[in-house]
Order: structure tokens, then sequence, then C-alpha cells
């Protein structure tokens, strides 16, 4: 007979799971003698991943399913590495990324009365009274397995709930007394526990919303993640393009529309300024979106009708959320836009209103390019546009970026300028230090694309870098990272000048957010992972810089840092 630990691993396989990212303690030599004895034997198992940090392991599977779409597995320590996964939790939530996340617990017998009781003065101290508490307002699912002889199908059940939309982190626990419980091998039909297939929107919603599309004068779809599915992205075209439709983005985390698009009218984030394409929309149309706009500076028209399509309309999550939509619709974006597509093609169109949108947006979409490649010529010293600009040109038109900037944020997505789906990410979150984990996760998935992170200097600090390269020299994951590197915690400072753009603290240089003196951050990743270490504070230098930084990731397989030292913009 098998042990639950072996049923454990069993269960993994059965569903897909490859990998297996752990930061072991006590409460695993179950599956560790069930890890060694399938090596014994030849029998499959999902592949361990040692990670000496908690957050790092949830990062890299996050990144990992960022881009197959597929749960991998966490495994960490009771209360103490459940605590551990800090933010990365948080961010797999808002990111609705599928992972399952699996953590022992302190063993539920002391006198030795079953294989498993405690034997260690730290399975008292790790007891806590409620230890799923501390991840249950993140998580999709969340339970205990109280009997080894169920535990293949509560980790069925997990992965399933995982995966389905509104997709997600799910969190299993089981004392060391049921992981070493003897059970009978029992084999499942994957088929059986499959995700929830897509929503789509009811006829009625089709003809409806398709008939109110086809009437608004000057209709806008608004989105942040569409791209999430890179399925979405080819329906979303050719419904706007039908339409003559703009498309504006709002806090994207994903490639959603293609940037030379002339539909593409560009991105918001918290700049305190009225959008013009919003205000002037009739009918607006938001598709997968948590933030559509910030409703204290920049809104639609009192008079503009606004529609809702989400896999999860209400942010049940979200203890105050509303943008005043008209109609709310639970469907899958790549499903609804297919149906709107269809729909609006038996519709008659008015092709002079096509046409006068297409031409309006189009000289907004050449507008906007053309003060983008201003910002990437002007200034002096390095910039992060003419940064981004180099980047741009040295990179394979496959290439994968993962864009943890900060106050950068737009400006990656702004100069990068992504056309294909699935080739820039953010972590959906708001928790900073997702971005080193998160390229080994897409090196994973993706073996053979470039993999670059862009990161803020706070952010590469939280994101735990001895740790990161460590993990990807042992597991063969090059990437490059480039640390825009503007002196400490700007996203802070502005937060205040927002509020007292002339109090007190505006006139104090400092005021706890400057990494002065700064840290040696390529350094860092050089001692702890080998990687190529480089600097670099002027535009003259920076293409030099790339080609070395590229050559040590392509030809030399080792990750490469380039601490980027930004000047005046």
């Amino acid at each position: 007979m098998d042990t639950a630990g072996t049923a454990f691993l069993d269960a993994l396989v059965e569903h897909g799971v490859t990998h297996l990212f752990a930061n072991l303690g006590s409460d695993h030599p179950a599956l560790l003698e069930a890890l060694a004895a399938a090596r014994a034997s030849g029998r499959p198992v999902p592949r361990l991943v040692t990670c000496p940090t908690e957050m790092v392991a949830l990062s890299i599977a996050h990144g990992m399913a960022q881009v197959t779409g597929r749960a991998q597995a966490v495994l960490v320590h009771v209360d103490c590495g459940t605590q551990a996964l800090a933010g990365a939790v948080h961010n797999a939530s808002r990111g609705r990324v599928p992972v399952l996340i699996f953590a022992g617990l302190s063993p539920a017998t002391q006198e030795g009365e079953l294989p498993g009781s405690r034997n260690e003065f730290i399975h008292w101290i790790q007891d806590v009274p409620d230890q799923r508490g501390i991840v249950r307002g993140y998580v999709r699912y969340e339970a205990e397995v109280r009997a080894g002889a169920n535990i293949r199908q509560l980790v069925r059940r997990a992965l399933q709930i995982a995966e389905s939309a509104p997709a997600g982190p799910a969190y299993l626990t089981a004392a060391r007394e049921v992981l070493e419980q003897q059970v009978r091998p029992a084999a499942a039909d994957p088929a059986h526990w499959r995700p929830v297939e897509p929503r789509a929107l009811a006829g009625d919603a089709v003809a409806e919303l398709a008939g109110a599309l086809a009437g608004a004068r000057n209709p806008l779809l608004v989105t942040s993640y569409v791209g999430r599915n890179p399925d979405a992205v080819a329906p979303l075209v050719s419904l706007c393009n039908r339409l003559g439709m703009g498309v504006l983005e709002s806090v994207p985390s994903r490639m959603n529309f293609p940037h030379d698009d002339p539909l593409y009218l560009g991105s918001v984030w918290n700049q305190p300024v009225q959008d013009p394409s919003l205000a002037a929309a009739d009918l607006v149309l938001v598709v997968d979106s948590d933030v559509p706009w910030i409703p204290s500076v920049n809104r639609p028209a009192p008079d503009a009708r606004v529609i809702h399509i989400d896999a999860d309309p209400l942010k049940a999550q979200m203890p105050l959320w509303h943008i005043g939509a008209s109609r709310l619709y639970a469907a899958d974006a790549a499903t609804a836009l297919r149906q709107l597509d269809a729909a609006l093609a038996d519709l008659p169109l008015d092709p002079e209103a096509v046409a006068r949108r297409r031409a309006a947006h189009g000289a907004r979409h050449a507008a906007r390019a053309a003060r983008l490649r201003e910002r990437e010529t002007g200034g002096t010293g390095l910039s992060v546009p003419a940064l981004l600009a180099r980047l741009r040109a040295a990179l394979p038109p496959d290439a994968i970026v993962l864009n943890e900037g900060i106050t950068n944020y737009q400006a990656v997505f702004d100069h990068l300028g992504p056309r294909p789906p699935g080739s820039v990410f953010a972590s959906g979150g708001g928790s900073l230090g997702w971005n080193g984990g998160a390229a080994i996760g897409t090196k994973l998935a993706a073996p053979d694309r470039e993999v670059v992170v862009l990161t803020g200097d706070g952010s590469y600090i939280f994101s735990d870098p001895v740790s990161v390269h460590w993990i990807a020299r042992r597991y063969g994951t090059p990437f490059l990272q480039i640390v825009l590197n503007n002196g400490g915690w700007t996203a802070p400072r502005q937060s205040l000048l927002a509020l007292h753009p002339a109090g007190f603290a505006s006139r104090d240089p400092a005021l706890g957010t400057s990494f002065d003196p700064p840290p040696d951050y390529a350094a860092v990743a050089a001692a702890a992972g080998g990687a190529c270490a480089m600097r670099v504070d002027s535009v003259e230098a920076v293409d030099a810089v790339l080609a070395q930084a590229l050559h040590a990731v392509r030809a030399e397989g080792r990750c490469a840092v380039i601490d980027a030292v930004i000047g005046t913009a």
C-alpha cells in the first residue's frame, strides 16, 4: 500500500502538475520519502525545485501559470511557511493565477500514538488555532486533509477550483500522521476534474449588447487584463475594428491589444487628469478590469452608458467596488467577444460613422506615438524612455517581458509597445517582489524564449534576489533583469504629493524613501548566482551593455543584471 504522501504526488501527476516548488520542514517526511521512493522505482512525480524562500516559490509558480494557464504546486512548512508566502498570495489572488499551496500541520498526537507523532520541540510552538485562516481571505478554496484515504480527491478538487474562473490559489493542509497513513492505490480520470467550462453570454444578452454597440455614437472599450487568455486578443481586435471602436487600457497587467493598431489609445494609471477618450464616450464597454478608472479624477461622462463583462463582475472579494454599470455579465471574455463580433457581422452598421471613428482614433493614436518618440530622445542623463527604446530594438519579437517597474509601469508598456499576445506580464496584484521568481517560472514554461525583467530598485530588493539568483543558477533558468534605479521608493513620495503638494513633507528630500547609499544591486546577483553584473548611467553606453548582458544569457546560460541609474527624464 502507498502512503497518503505518495497519493498526494500521484494526484498532482494525474492533473498535469509538473513542478513542486518546495520550502521543506519537519512536516514533510512522508512526502520526501515518497519522492525518494519514486525516484528509485521510476514512478513519475513532479520535479522538486528547492526554494530557500516561500514568496519566491509562489512567485515562480505564478510566473509559470501565467504562461501556461495551468496550476503548479507550492509546498511550505506549517504556519511559518504559510505566513512567509506573504504578498505572493495576494498577487496570485488578485492576478487570478491558479496554484495549489500545500502546507503541513503540526502533528495531532504527542505520545507516539501514530506514525508521525510529535518528536521535536518545534511541533508545539508551530501549533496554532487556525492556520488556514492566515490565507482564507485570499484563496478560492481551503481545506484540511483529515484522512489519507481521500487526499487524492481533495487535491483534485482544489486544483479544479483553482483553475476555474475566476482562477486563483487553493490551500490544503495535512498533519504528519495523515500523510503517513497507508492508502490503497486509486487512479482517477482527469476528465472528471476539469475546470468549469468558459461561460458564454446568454442569447438575449448577445442581441441586446450587440444592438447597443451598433447604435452607439462613440463606443469605447476599457480593459486591464483581457490578454490573460491570449485567445481573447484576436476577437477583441476584430470587434473593435468592425465598429471603429477605440481601446483604452487601465492599469494593464497583460498585453491586451496591439499597440501599433490605430484604435489603441494608450493607458491610464494614477494620473490626476481626465482622459479625453473616456469623457467623450457615450457607451463604455468594460471587459476584464478591476479598476477601469479612478472616479475621483477620471470617469465616463454622466450620461454615458457603462456595460461590464467579467468572470467576476461583482468583485466579491473587494469590500468597496462600484463602477455604475447598467448591465453586468458574468462571462468569459474570449467567448463573449467572439459572440459579439459574430452578432455584429449580421447587423447593419453605418460605414460613415465607423470611418469617422477610425479617423479620430487614428489621429489621436498617431499624436500619442509622436509624443512617445520625443520622450525617448529628449532629456539629459539616462531616462527610462531612452533605455526602453534601446531595449525594444535589442529584443527578438517573441521575447517575454515581466513588468514590475512600479512608478515606471506605464513607461514600460508605452515604450516597449507590445504587439503579440502573451508578450508582457505584470503580477496583477499589489505586493512587490514578484518579478524575480516570476522570471524563473516564465523561463521554465518557455525555455526557448528570451525572458526580460524590468523592476524598480525597491521591488528588486523585495524580490529576495539572493534566493532568486541561486535558484536560477541551480535550475538553469537564465534571464535578463534590469533594475530601474531611481534611488529609492518613488511611489510613496508620489502618493504624498498627490494629497499634500505644498506641505512640510513636500520640502523634505529624504523623508525615509531614499536608498542612499545605494546597494550594489547587480553584485548581489553575481554573488548569489554567478550573474553577469553590469551598471549603466548614460544613453551612449546602453547598447554595449545590453549586448554584453544578452550574450551572457544566450551564450553563457547565466542571468544578467543591469543596474540602470536613472537620471533626468
